[in-house]
């Protein structure tokens, strides 16, 4: 049987790969980054154990990424940064998304009993 942490754990990288997966791809632009960043949060709060979720998206990367007349790009790990906590039972843990080499890696942070 799983302990408490390790089922925070598990749940935490459920709402990870939901949320990178969900809307990795997703046109945006610097006028439309708000908004997707409250969908983005929003979306993945409704799940359970869920505390709270924080997605930044970089105004100044989504601007270097754009590269045609349309005036957006799609979204990628590269443009954001994301934490979430998530709890079970009596179980917090704290993650953020970094790059490393890159590639968009979702790390945890704590885990506290």
């Amino acid at each position: 049987m799983v302990t408490d942490a390790e089922q925070a754990c598990f749940e935490a990288g459920i709402k990870f790969g939901s949320l990178y997966h969900q809307f990795a791809g997703t046109p945006v632009s610097v006028d439309s980054a708000r908004s997707l960043e409250t969908a983005m949060a929003e979306a993945i709060e409704n799940q359970p154990h869920c505390e709270t979720v924080a997605v930044e998206i970089l105004d100044d990367r989504v601007d270097a990424a754009i590269d045609h007349e349309s005036g957006y790009t799609e979204l990628t790990g590269s443009l954001m940064e994301v934490e979430m906590e998530i709890r079970y039972e009596g179980c917090l843990v704290r993650t953020r998304m970094e790059m490393e080499d890159g590639y968009p890696l979702m790390r945890l942070v704590s885990v506290e009993a």
